[in-house]
C-alpha cells in the first residue's frame, strides 16, 4: 500500500481497537464498544475463518484505523445486491480522533482498493455499505472513487451501497 502500512490485526491490538471503537464518531455507527476480551476473540475468530480479515492501518508508524476485508460471497451482504463471486468488500473506522477529518480516509479507501483491484486479478469491485445517515463516511468512499449503487435496506440500518470498479488503466 503506497503511503499506509496495513497488517493484519492480532489479538494483542484489542485494547487499541476497543478503544477505538469506545470512541462516540465510530460507536455511532459500529455498535461495537465491545471490551478488550470480546474483541479479541473477534479478532481471533475473524483470522481463523475465511469471511472477513482484520486489519490495522498505521501512517507513520502510527496505528490510526481499524479495517475488515472480506469476501462479499461470505457476507449476509451477498443477500442484499447482485454480488459477484469475486466481489470484496470493506468495512473501515478511523478510531484515531486527532485523524479525523483530515482526509485520510479517502486517501486509505482509495489505497486500499487499488491494492485488492491490482493484486486479485479476478476482483472487478470492491464495495461497502456505509448507514445513509453517515455522511462523512459516504463522501469519503465517493471520493475515493466509490460511486453510489442505490440503497439497501439492512436489519440495523439504510445503507448505500458503494461500489468501486476496475478502471480500464487497472485491466
Amino acid at each position: 500500500m503506497t503511503e499506509f502500512d496495513l497488517r493484519p490485526a492480532e489479538p494483542a491490538d484489542a485494547p487499541r481497537i476497543a478503544l477505538w471503537m469506545a470512541q462516540p464518531h465510530v460507536r455511532r455507527w459500529w455498535h461495537q464498544g465491545w471490551s478488550v476480551e470480546r474483541w479479541a476473540q473477534e479478532i481471533e475468530q475473524q483470522a481463523a475463518g475465511e469471511h472477513s480479515t482484520p486489519y490495522v492501518a498505521a501512517l507513520d508508524a502510527q496505528d490510526f484505523a481499524y479495517l475488515e476485508l472480506y469476501r462479499v460471497r461470505h457476507d449476509r451482504l451477498a443477500e442484499y445486491y447482485a454480488y459477484d463471486d469475486e466481489d470484496w468488500g470493506v468495512h473501515v473506522a478511523i478510531g484515531d480522533a486527532t485523524r479525523v477529518g483530515r482526509g485520510l480516509g479517502r486517501r486509505l479507501l482509495g489505497a486500499v482498493a487499488d491494492t485488492l483491484l491490482r493484486t486479485e486479478p479476478a476482483c472487478t469491485r470492491v464495495v461497502a455499505e456505509p448507514d445513509i445517515e453517515n455522511t462523512p463516511s459516504v463522501r469519503a468512499f465517493a471520493a475515493a472513487g466509490f460511486v453510489q449503487h442505490g440503497e439497501l435496506q439492512l436489519p440495523e440500518k439504510t445503507a448505500v451501497l458503494m461500489v468501486r470498479t476496475r478502471t480500464a488503466q487497472e485491466v
